[in-house]
């Protein structure tokens, strides 16, 4: 890296502006809690000190309040549809350049400069091969096995083999281990699919690029040449590019938390595989398949609208609305155009596509939607978009993690290098029993409450 793009790590804002006031009701008593400024985005009241100072602290569950790290990578403002990486908006960053570039910045906080890109490109295609023994390891699961449990596996198993790149305390191993998960993820999945389908893995081919080199290795087979759209392969790099990272959403949070503890960079990225393999985080956008195959045909849109709108009914609409955004999600409007020029070359005639794109039409005139501001988010125009590309939906979360993996790294590489890094203890709030006396086993009254783990010991003792 040039002198240019060494950037020293920015802490929080510490000049204190405002303090907040904490009183407790009951006793009467008060704290002056000071608040910090980030560069942009709402203030924070600081807590580090309340519990030493009053003896309490704060009750947040999922943490939707709750700051847990300073960070220079991604700012969302959800009310306004903003998302920007180390400052440049996600639209611009998707339309204007390739995911190598995306991966450099959020790296290394600036964009590459001509020399620095090339030399990146060059390092990351010289990464993409898994030693022998790991591409062993595939033959161990069954071929039925989801993608995804494959990727905790293999990814987590990478520790085993390139111990030269674990040590979290050396900056140049830190590196090489982003690099390594950077390059080998596309690998790493590539060989899950082909794996589950009985074909052969094929060897990366370094002049190709990231997508390129991704598209290959899922489709083609040694019989036959493969010949890349440059369109389909320019929409997989946008996806890649739009799900490389988004603050500190679950996985990324894991990563985080994974890495407090300092254990190695593959350990902490599996961790992160694991968390976003549930369906409330990735895989919202194979949910949105399911829904679509639920309704089924065009002349049921407006049944299942109405059962969207119906406070009494549990069938949600997915894709539309977003937890984070409440106004457009600013990735769904590049997605949205990059879905119709896939489909408008590749001509594909399916009709659950053809359903998707008329209820996108019909929802985006109906009041209760607009007025909700519920409209299609990034995970609604993915999907289609991997379906025609002929990926199964099993696949869909492994795509999501091979983006995502950037994000992860940059974050767990930060919160290294961050003086505010502390292995993290979250507290709770106790509601169990109070202190009570042991009671040997014999003098122990009958009681008809069960364990929730009753299930271990009943039953067929000797099933698995």
């Amino acid at each position: 890296m040039t002198e240019a793009t060494q950037r020293k790590r920015i802490e929080p804002v510490q000049a204190v502006r405002h303090s907040f006031t904490l009183t407790d009701n009951e006793t009467g008593e008060s704290w002056e809690l000071p608040t910090i400024h980030g560069s942009i985005g709402p203030k924070v009241i600081d807590i580090r000190k309340l519990y030493g100072q009053s003896g309490v602290f704060t009750y947040d569950p999922g943490f939707t309040s709750t700051a847990s790290c300073s960070s220079e990578i991604t700012y969302i403002d959800g009310d306004k549809g903003i998302l920007l990486h180390r400052g440049y908006p996600i639209d611009q960053l998707a339309e204007k350049t390739d995911f190598m570039d995306v991966c450099y910045l959020l790296l290394h906080g600036e964009l590459p400069s001509p020399e620095e890109k090339s030399d990146f490109d060059t390092n990351i295609s010289q990464h993409t091969m898994l030693h022998e023994q790991l591409v062993r390891f595939y033959s161990g699961f069954v071929r039925s096995a989801h993608p995804m449990a494959i990727m905790v596996g293999v990814v987590g198993a990478l520790s085993a083999f390139y111990h030269d790149s674990t040590n979290i305390k050396d900056p140049m191993q830190r590196m090489v281990a982003a690099h390594r998960l950077i390059a080998k993820m596309p690998t790493i999945g590539a060989y899950a699919f082909k794996y589950s389908l009985g074909q052969p893995f094929l060897y990366p081919e370094n002049q190709l690029s990231y997508s390129e080199n991704l598209l290959r290795l899922m489709f083609a087979v040694p019989t036959e040449d493969y010949e890349i759209n440059p369109i389909v392969a320019r929409a997989l790099d946008r996806i890649l590019i739009l799900h490389a990272d988004h603050e500190q959403n679950a996985s990324t949070s894991t990563v985080r938390l994974a890495g407090s503890s300092q254990a190695n960079p593959f350990a902490c990225v599996a961790a992160g595989i694991a968390s976003l393999w549930g369906p409330a985080h990735g895989g919202a956008n194979e949910a949105v398949l399911n829904m679509l195959d639920e309704i089924g045909t065009r002349d049921r849109i407006s049944k299942y609208l109405g059962k969207a709108q119906d406070p009494e009914d549990n069938f949600r609409l997915m894709g539309f609305g977003h937890r984070v955004y409440k106004n457009h999600d600013p990735r769904a409007k590049v997605m949205r155009v990059t879905c119709h020029e896939v489909l408008n070359e590749l001509g594909v005639q399916d009709p659950t596509l053809e359903l998707a794109m008329e209820l996108e039409r019909i929802a985006l005139e109906d009041d209760y939607f607009v007025e909700k501001k519920l409209y299609p988010n990034v995970d609604f125009y993915s999907g289609i978009i991997l379906r025609a590309l002929g990926f199964p939906t099993n696949m869909f979360t492994v795509l999501f993690s091979i983006g995502r993996t950037v994000g992860w790294i940059a974050h767990w590489k930060e919160m290294l290098e961050s003086s505010e890094s502390k292995i993290g203890r979250p507290r709770q709030l106790y509601v169990g029993n109070e202190p009570r006396d042991f009671t040997a086993v014999a003098q122990r009254e009958h009681t008809e409450k069960k364990s929730s783990w009753s299930w271990l010991w009943g039953g067929n003792r000797n099933s698995d």
